[in-house]
C-alpha cells in the first residue's frame, strides 16, 4: 500500500520532467528542420564562430573568476563584523542576482556611463574618463554586479553553518585569524565554491540582455547575442540554427561537469550572520575588514540609489500618462505571475518525484529527472521561442499566442532556479515526516496541504517571489515577441533607452526596481509578523 501510494507521488513530477523534455526538444527540432543544411565544422573554421566562441568563454571565465574571488574576504568579513544597515545591506546582496538587469545597467551607466557621475567629476576637473563602460569593461562590471552578491550570499550561507562549538575550540585553542581562517572556515566557503563558480559561469556564458545592452559591437558578441541577430535581424534560421546547436553542445558539457562537483545550495534571504568574538582582534583586521565591506557597498548601492534619484524628475507624470506603460505593466504583472506560480507548482511536484529516490539514496535517478526538467539551462531561451514560432504559426496567429509562449518560455527559464531554492526544504522535510505520514497513511492532497505546505510555506512564496522578479526583469522571450501592441516593463525600457529618452527611461526603471526589491521585502515581512506569535507559543 505504501509502496503503490509513493509511486502515485512519483508519477505526476516524472511526467512533467519528461513534457519539459519533450516541449524544448519539439522547439529546437523545429528550428533545426527549417535549417536545410547544418554542418557544425563551420564552428570551428568561420573566424566569426571562432571569435564570438573564445570570447562567450574568456568574459564568462573573467566574470566567474572575479566574482568567486571578490566574494571570498567579502563573506569573510560580512560574517565577521556587525554594524548599522548590515541587515539591509544583506537584502540588498539577496535582490541583486534577480534585478531586472536593464535596471542595474541603467545604474551602471549613471554611475560609470560617459555621461555618468565619475565622468562629470573627472570633467570638473578638466580629464577624461580613462575607460569606457561598453565593450569586454561593462560586462565585466555588470556580471560582477549581479553575480559577486550573490557568490557572498552563499559563502556566508556555508560560514554560518559552522558549528558554534568549532569557534569557541578556536577561541580556546588562541588560533589568531589566518590559522582560524584556515583551518576551520576555509573548509566552509571551499563546500561552495564548485557549485558557485559553475552556476556563475553557466550564467555569463548565456547572458543575453547585458551584453546586447553594453556589448558595445561586434568584438563584443556573444553566442546567445548572436543567435538573435541571426533569427531577429536577418531571419537566417541556417545560422541560428548552427549557434544554437553548438551553444546546446557547450552548455550540456558545462552542465554535466556542475551537477558532478556541485553541491546543492539554498537560495535565502534571511540569513543574519555569524558574529563572532575575536580574541585578537587588531586595527589591521579591522581595517582589511572594513575595506571589503566598503567594497561590496560602493558597488551595489550606488547604482541602485542613481536609479531611485534619477527616477523622481519631470517625466514621472508624463510616463504615468503614457498608456504604452500602463499596458507593459500589465503585462509584465500577468507574465510573472503566472511564470512564477507554473515554475512553483512544476518545481514542487518534480521535487516530490526526485526526493524519493534520494530517501532509499538512488540519487543518480533523482540528478537525471531534475536534469531533465532544467535542461533550458543548456537551451538558449531565443531557441526556444523561435522554435515554437515556427512550430505555431501554421495552425494559429502569432500574435494571439505570444503571451503564452512568453509566460511557458519565462517559467522553464525561472525553474532551474526554484528548483534550487526547494530542493533542500523539501528533503529535510521529508527525513523528518517521511515514517511519520507512512505510519499514520498521510498521503497525496492531505499530506501536500498539511505536511509539505504547513512546514515549507515560507521557501514555497521566497521561490514564488524569486520566480516573480526572474520573469518581470526577463528581456530575452519578449525581445523575439515583442511589438508596438505587445511590450513588458523591461522592453519598454529598453526602447527608451534605444531612442535616447534617458528621463523616461529612468522612471521605468526606478518602478522595475521598487517591483523587484518590494517583492522580496513584501515576503520577509510576512514572515517577521508571524515570528513573535511562534516565539510567544513555545514560551507557553
Amino acid at each position: 500500500m505504501i509502496i503503490k501510494q509513493i509511486k502515485k507521488v512519483q508519477i505526476p513530477g516524472l511526467l512533467l520532467s519528461l513534457g519539459i523534455f519533450v516541449f524544448v526538444s519539439m522547439a529546437v527540432g523545429t528550428l533545426l528542420t527549417h535549417s536545410s543544411d547544418l554542418d557544425m565544422s563551420v564552428v570551428w573554421s568561420d573566424p566569426y564562430y571562432q571569435h564570438i566562441t573564445k570570447f562567450s568563454l574568456y568574459q564568462a571565465f573573467l566574470s566567474t573568476l572575479l566574482s568567486v574571488l571578490l566574494a571570498i574576504p567579502i563573506s569573510h568579513a560580512l560574517s565577521r563584523r556587525s554594524f548599522w544597515g548590515k541587515s539591509f545591506l544583506l537584502k540588498l546582496l539577496a535582490t541583486t542576482l534577480v534585478l531586472p538587469v536593464l535596471v542595474a545597467v541603467f545604474g551602471l551607466l549613471a554611475i560609470y556611463g560617459n555621461s555618468g557621475l565619475i565622468a562629470n567629476l573627472f570633467a570638473y576637473f578638466e580629464m577624461k574618463l580613462p575607460f569606457s563602460i561598453f565593450g569586454l569593461n561593462g560586462i565585466l562590471l555588470a556580471h560582477v554586479f549581479f553575480n559577486l552578491p550573490f557568490a557572498c550570499r552563499l559563502f556566508l550561507q556555508g560560514l554560518s553553518s559552522i558549528p558554534e562549538q568549532q569557534h569557541q575550540l578556536a577561541s580556546h585553542l588562541g588560533l589568531k585569524h589566518w590559522n582560524k581562517f584556515r583551518f576551520v572556515e576555509w573548509p566552509y566557503i571551499a563546500g561552495q565554491i564548485p557549485h558557485t563558480a559553475g552556476l556563475i559561469f553557466m550564467l555569463c556564458f548565456t547572458s543575453f540582455a547585458t551584453v546586447m545592452a553594453l556589448g558595445g559591437g561586434p568584438k563584443s558578441t556573444t553566442i546567445e547575442l548572436a543567435i538573435y541577430q541571426a533569427i531577429k535581424f536577418d531571419f537566417d534560421l541556417q545560422a541560428g540554427a548552427l549557434l544554437a546547436l553548438w551553444q546546446i553542445c557547450l552548455c550540456a558539457i558545462l552542465a554535466i561537469l556542475i551537477q558532478k562537483v556541485a553541491r546543492p545550495a539554498l537560495l535565502t534571504t534571511n540569513f543574519q550572520g555569524t558574529d563572532n568574538t575575536f580574541p585578537h582582534d587588531t586595527l589591521l583586521s579591522k581595517c582589511w575588514d572594513l575595506f571589503w565591506i566598503a567594497m561590496i557597498t560602493l558597488l551595489v548601492v550606488p547604482p541602485l540609489a542613481m536609479v531611485v534619484f534619477s527616477g523622481i524628475n519631470h517625466k514621472l507624470w508624463m510616463v504615468f500618462n503614457d498608456l504604452g506603460f500602463w499596458m507593459a505593466f500589465k503585462n509584465s504583472i500577468v507574465i510573472a505571475a503566472f511564470a512564477g506560480m507554473i515554475a512553483v507548482i512544476f518545481a514542487f511536484f518534480i521535487l516530490l518525484a526526485s526526493r524519493q529516490w534520494r530517501l532509499v539514496g538512488l540519487n543518480n535517478r533523482a540528478d537525471k529527472v531534475e536534469m531533465l526538467a532544467t535542461i533550458i539551462l543548456v537551451t538558449p531561451g531565443l531557441v526556444i521561442s523561435t522554435g515554437l514560432f515556427l512550430l505555431l504559426r501554421e495552425f494559429s496567429s502569432l500574435s494571439s499566442l505570444s503571451l503564452y509562449i512568453v509566460i511557458a518560455v519565462n517559467a522553464l527559464m525561472a525553474l532551474p532556479f526554484t528548483l534550487k531554492s526547494l530542493a533542500v526544504p523539501m528533503l529535510q522535510n521529508a527525513q523528518k515526516y517521511e515514517l511519520l505520514c507512512n505510519s499514520l497513511g498521510i498521503f497525496s492532497l492531505h499530506r501536500i496541504y498539511w505536511v509539505e505546505w504547513k512546514s515549507l510555506k515560507r521557501p514555497i512564496l521566497q521561490a514564488m517571489s524569486l520566480s516573480f522578479v526572474l520573469s518581470i526583469g526577463d528581456l530575452s522571450a519578449i525581445a523575439l515577441f515583442g511589438s508596438h501592441s505587445f511590450s513588458t516593463l523591461p522592453l519598454y525600457l529598453f526602447q527608451l533607452l534605444g531612442s535616447y529618452q534617458l528621463e523616461s527611461a529612468a522612471v521605468v526603471s526606478l518602478v522595475l526596481l521598487l517591483l523587484s526589491v518590494g517583492t522580496f521585502m513584501v515576503i520577509e515581512s510576512l514572515f517577521k509578523e508571524t515570528q513573535p506569535h511562534i516565539k510567544r507559543a513555545k514560551h507557553d
